[in-house]
């Protein structure tokens, strides 16, 4: 089986970029199996389809590394809270390092009391939420990952963002082949998602984002300097004020306007905050009785009638997991700029080992 195809790509194997990115955080100063799990993280995003948050953002993770915008080595350490609830201090360190201890630490609360809720401040750019929700599956509970964002997107009929667009993300076990992951920005579209498309010279869809007057734009490189949509209008809107408050005001975190753009100020802590919950079902229900509500839940959505008969029933996490086969199998499809880029990054940070091309592991370039 072939990943999906597009012109000026190229594959690469999951474990040659995973080893290529683990060298390049290594140069940039961090110890070996935390630049490892920024690394992996990274590449799951891409082996889940989600470029938009893979390793797209290495470049400038990097350089925020190099300048001291981000702390390499921080030491994460608990704040204040107590029973079940706490607040972690990120020392401002990747929010791969940080949002992984919030969610570590929200577990053991829950193996303790059943429900461990676990905010991090001064951290900054946690990637995709699914990272940390799935920590909690992966120990059979519920996991729920949030965080803010400097804001970038615009009340309808706004000229000015007033919040960020502030990711979501549940979790839950569903003890077969993959787990329910719902994760979602809650903008139309994730500033991901328009970064990709300027790095493949495509426009955009009208209603993601906005020109400098609050006006739909097709323009990527406009909507990077602008502002988003949200999602479902003031649904979306008031979401994202939700997750702020969570994340920001109830931590004791910074929140809107006191957060700094990881583009828009390269070279200062962004002071990203989080916020992390695991839920323990068997609590409520022995194991096998929760193995087969679920698996009715399921079923039930799957068997659903559509329409069209040519398309089926997904479950939220159903595309990411059979994208993951597929790219393990026939690897990750890289822009040939952004290929590129990190070839450039990898020798200006001495690495010696370029990443491994297509040709180089046997996966053709794309046509």
């Amino acid at each position: 089986m072939s990943p999906t195809r597009a012109k000026n790509e190229v594959l690469v194997r999951p474990s040659a970029l995973e080893r290529f990115v683990t060298k390049v955080f290594e140069a940039a100063g961090m110890a070996g199996s935390e630049a490892n799990f920024c690394a992996r993280a990274l590449v799951q995003s891409n082996l889940w389809g989600i470029d938009s948050h893979g390793v797209l953002r290495v470049p400038t993770y990097t350089r925020r590394l190099l300048s001291g915008a981000m702390n390499p080595r921080p030491q994460i350490r608990s704040l204040r809270g107590a029973a079940g609830l706490e607040v972690l201090d990120g020392d401002d360190g990747p929010g791969f390092l940080v949002g992984r201890a919030a969610m570590e630490r929200a577990i053991e609360l829950a193996e303790e009391i059943n429900v461990g809720v676990v905010g991090a401040i001064r951290s900054n750019h946690y990637g995709a939420g699914a990272i940390y929700s799935r920590l909690a599956v992966e120990r059979g509970m519920v996991g729920i990952a949030m965080t803010n964002v400097v804001p970038n997107m615009v009340a309808p009929g706004g000229s000015e963002p007033v919040v960020g667009n502030n990711p979501l993300t549940l979790a839950f076990p569903t003890f077969g082949e993959f787990p329910f992951v719902l994760d979602i920005a809650l903008s139309n579209a994730s500033g991901g998602k328009i970064l990709l498309a300027d790095s493949r010279g495509e426009a955009i869809p009208k209603d993601w984002a906005t020109d400098s007057e609050g006006r739909e734009t097709t323009d990527p490189q406009e909507a990077l300097m602008t502002m988003l949509l949200p999602l479902g209008g003031h649904k979306g809107l008031g979401l994202a004020y939700a997750v702020e408050l969570l994340c920001g005001v109830m931590t004791g975190g910074v929140f809107l306007d006191e957060m700094k753009g990881m583009y828009t100020h390269p070279d200062v802590p962004s002071l990203t905050s989080h916020l992390m919950i695991a839920i323990n079902p068997l609590a409520l229900l022995s194991e096998s009785e929760l193995k087969n509500r679920m698996t009715r839940f399921i079923r039930t959505i799957k068997q659903a009638q559509m329409w069209d008969e040519t398309k089926e029933m997904l479950i939220p996490g159903e595309i990411e997991h059979r994208t993951a086969r597929q790219r393990h199998e026939g690897g990750i499809p890289l822009p040939r700029a952004l290929y590129e880029e990190l070839q450039e990054l990898g020798l200006e940070l001495g690495i010696a080992d370029k990443l491994a091309s297509s040709t180089d592991e046997t996966i053709g370039e794309i046509p």
